[in-house]
């Protein structure tokens, strides 16, 4: 079986940095949810300047797909979504299996 990355890219609300307060809902919930191996988060400290006005990402790495699923639905996941729904401007995620 192999495990999945979850990547979530935002782009805040203007003129707002929730960045902060998004790192601390991640390190309170999500390492709860069954089938977490690894969470990071936080904000871009490249000198590229290619971060496509995205401020803050999120990668989640899942032992399996079936984790993932399980993620989804869980009262642990749903404070970080709705936040980052309510605060963000812009988000992309993108899964991959490793």
């Amino acid at each position: 079986m192999a495990g999945v990355t979850h990547v979530v890219l935002v782009e805040w609300e203007p003129q707002t940095d929730r960045s902060a307060e998004a790192d601390a809902l991640v390190g309170q919930h999500l390492g709860r949810v069954d089938g977490v191996e690894s969470v990071r988060s936080g904000t871009s400290m490249s000198t590229e300047g290619l971060e496509g006005g995205f401020d803050w990402m999120l990668v989640v790495r899942f032992r399996d797909r079936e984790a993932l699923a399980g993620y989804l639905p869980h009262p642990e996941h749903r404070p970080v979504a709705e936040f980052i729904g309510a605060a963000s401007a812009r988000v992309v995620v993108f899964d991959v299996e490793d």
